[in-house]
């Protein structure tokens, strides 16, 4: 029996993978999409989505105009004891949930041609320097080979492990938490509030619902056994995120949570595979856009793709331009994450944003992206 080959195969199918397989196949080419699960599904995500996306999106027909997404201008911050400070967003973004968006670009990658498995999860990557190709163990037992590999599979999986990259030998402190929310709270703002450890972002998604996710500590929750219990003894110390908790119907009958969520720089390029998303670096929450980039670094290894014959051009091209739109930005959120958190710097950082709006938007603007 002959092993599968395909042209491309993508390994992960969350933004950055779904927009670089729908740009790959819109334009003749053969792809494959591995996805561990099955959608729709969700995802621990702040669900807000900068601007600098929707000509993009809009311009490719990927924006869900049918789904009714928040427009958010403002962003309020608060410290632990609840000190308040509030921005205009110049730029402004919009809020929609993983599960609405990723199944929306699935259905539009799947018409204009990709392949899925789902269900299923890579297990091991080689490229075989002779054949020029890559070989991948899938977890089901299954083999198949590609031209060119895209890694799409987030913060943190088996292929990280398989090809032994640095970060994922380093233990961090974080856990992710996300809930879906019914509450009164402004539509159009989004808010980070702080706890001692860590902070916890609120915006409204898609209908009446909102995003309530938080990076907290895994030594609180270890301190207080389960997540209730740490929620009422660390985050309500913010008497925003009491008062959210405690007047708010919560859609889900228990949070979506992921553990070892880590900020270290990864990079773009590793073993011939371009990484995509998270898997290239993660950008801290509160200095936004995770989703943001992830869009951006699909379109923009599709292009890489699409735009050159040899490998080593390919690759070539991918590194630059992600270096380029995106090392800075990483590194100055990772530099800025050290003003939340805890309840001497969040009052600085209140402070900082009432006393020197120009200051404040300057950070926000490094931390965020061009309309591209």
């Amino acid at each position: 029996m002959n092993k599968v080959h395909r042209d491309i195969v993508i390994i992960g199918g969350g933004l950055a993978g779904l927009i670089a397989g729908h740009q790959l196949a819109k334009k003749g080419r053969e792809v494959l999409l591995i996805e561990k699960k099955k959608y729709p599904f969700h995802r621990v995500c702040g669900e807000y989505i900068s601007n600098e996306v929707r000509e993009f999106l809009s311009r490719e027909d990927l924006y869900p105009k049918e789904i009714h997404t928040s427009e958010i201008s403002r962003f309020q911050l608060s410290s632990v004891n609840g000190k308040m400070a509030e921005i205009p967003l110049d730029l402004g973004g919009f809020g929609i949930s993983r599960y609405a968006l990723d199944e929306y670009l699935y259905e539009k990658a799947k018409d204009a041609g990709v392949e899925f498995i789902l269900q299923k999860q890579v297990e091991n990557v080689d490229f075989i320097e002779k054949d020029n190709l890559f070989e991948l163990s899938l977890s089901d037992g299954s083999h198949l080979s590609a031209n060119f590999v895209l890694g799409a599979f987030g913060k943190r999986s088996k292929v990280d492990k398989a090809l032994n990259r640095e970060f994922i030998h380093t233990r961090t402190p974080y856990i992710g938490v996300k809930y879906h929310i019914l509450t009164d709270f402004d539509p159009n703002t989004v808010a980070l509030h702080n706890f001692e450890g860590g902070y916890c972002g609120v915006n409204k998604i898609e209908d009446e619902n909102f995003n309530l996710c938080y990076l907290g500590s895994k030594e609180q929750l270890k301190k207080y056994g389960n997540i209730p219990d740490m929620e009422e003894a660390v985050l309500f110390q913010n008497p925003h995120l009491k008062s959210l908790f405690q007047n708010s119907d919560f859609v889900f009958e228990k949070p979506e949570v992921i553990n070892e969520v880590n900020f270290s720089p990864k990079k773009p390029l590793e073993n011939h595979i371009l990484m995509l998303g998270d898997a290239a670096g993660l950008i801290t929450p509160l200095s936004g856009n995770g989703m943001a980039i992830a869009i951006h670094t699909g379109k923009l290894a599709a292009e890489a793709i699409l735009q050159n014959k040899e490998r080593n051009s390919i690759e070539l091209q991918y590194a630059r331009l992600w270096n380029y739109h995106f090392r800075r930005r990483l590194w100055i959120g990772r530099k800025v994450q050290w003003l939340f958190g805890s309840r001497k710097v969040s009052e600085f950082a209140v402070g900082l944003i009432k006393n020197s709006g120009f200051l404040a938007k300057e950070i926000i603007k490094r931390t965020h992206g061009e309309v591209f």
